[in-house]
């Protein structure tokens, strides 16, 4: 493990296997194959890490086909930029989604100076002759928002604005991730509320984005509801003992995030915890997702939540960290919550409600 600012090489055996969630989640084909023929995660030559990610994205690019370029360049950058290499990849993706949203007139950039470093976002339906309310989604620590992005593309229909961006120090993001980086949101917020109704601000924010939306919900009336999937909530950030047995992978990118050491994450988190008491006040719809073999967020912290929050629902799923074997039910989860929130109604809705009904009675039927 290095210090910060050096380039250290991560675990050949753990990148592959953390990748492959991602992967499923991004609907990625034939990344197994891929993935045999990495055999370094030094340089991008062939069979390093990077390099064989890029030339896939590139066989993608050279067919027009942007977003699928653009998810495998988010792979190569996977977990997070440690050197020159990664740091192309990264701008690769970036330039891919770039070129796929100059074919959708409603989706934009947008950045968001703001004290510390720049905020960069991709968003959609943004008006100041007519303000929608605000989804905003928000992926983990080691997702890029070029993942999210094509998300953008159909929030017409549901009457939203709509806006991706990243957690601090996860892809273009400059800030430094710490105990106070919620109030980025509040910020965002602050920065289109000219253009959108934030008075009315849903979120999708998974995994550590979960955590910093709820923070964030308690001091901000504007957010309305959140859903979130594996979010780290109390036990995660003060229980020495389970962060010891967190995936090196995480440690090193919460490090990378902070600008610390690795060592020093482990029983350095304390104060990042949700307070339970607080979380009892809060008064909006929580979904939450919870993989019951969750080797990263312990579920004491999903219990706490749905102990503690009035208005919480939780999903439980035998699977691990971001359920990536039950991708399908978790998306139409995600969105049947998300359509709940805004109050959506009518023939969408129902279908959706029946889709989730029949893979969670498949669930069952198979044990899983």
């Amino acid at each position: 493990m290095s210090a910060p600012g050096s380039r250290p090489v991560n675990d050949l055996a753990e990148l592959k296997e953390y990748v492959r969630a991602h992967a499923r989640v991004q609907r990625i084909p034939d990344y197994q194959a891929l993935l045999d023929r990495v055999r370094t995660d030094e340089g991008d030559g062939a069979g390093s890490w990077v390099g064989e990610w890029c030339r896939a994205g590139e066989v993608f690019e050279r067919q027009d086909k942007d977003l699928e370029a653009a998810r495998h360049y988010a792979m190569a950058r996977f977990p997070y930029v440690n050197g020159p290499e990664r740091q192309e990849a990264l701008e690769r993706c970036v330039a891919a989604v770039d070129r796929w949203r100059s074919g959708n007139a409603d989706v934009e950039p947008l950045d968001i100076p703001l004290d510390g470093g720049q905020v960069r976002c991709w968003t959609s339906g943004l008006s100041t002759k007519d303000p929608k309310p605000l989804l905003i989604v928000m992926g983990g620590i080691v997702s890029v928002k070029e993942q999210w992005a094509p998300t953008l593309a159909g929030l017409r229909r549901l009457g939203v604005a709509g806006l991706v961006t990243e957690l601090p120090s996860v892809g273009e993001n400059t800030l430094r991730y710490q105990q106070d980086s919620w109030r980025m949101l509040s910020r965002i917020l602050d920065a289109v509320a000219d253009r959108a109704d934030v008075t009315r601000t849903y979120a999708i924010a998974l995994s550590f984005s979960g955590h910093l939306a709820l923070r964030c919900a308690m001091d901000d009336p504007r957010i309305r509801a959140i859903v979130t999937v594996g979010a780290p909530v109390n036990r995660f950030f003060t229980d020495a003992g389970w962060q010891r047995r967190v995936p090196r992978i995480t440690v090193d990118t919460l490090a990378h995030m902070m600008g610390t050491k690795p060592d020093d994450v482990i029983g350095g988190l304390d104060g990042w915890e949700l307070d339970p008491d607080r979380l009892g006040e809060l008064a909006i719809p929580v979904s939450y997702g919870a993989s019951l073999r969750d080797e990263i967020i312990p579920a004491a912290d999903w219990e706490l939540l749905r102990d503690r929050v009035p208005r919480a629902e939780v999903m439980e799923i035998d699977d691990v960290h971001g359920s990536p074997n039950h991708v399908s039910e978790m998306h139409l989860w995600t969105v049947r919550s998300l359509l709940r929130a805004v109050g959506a109604r009518g023939p969408q809705s129902a279908v959706i409600g029946m889709l989730l009904a029949a893979h969670r009675l498949r669930r069952r039927l198979s044990g899983g």
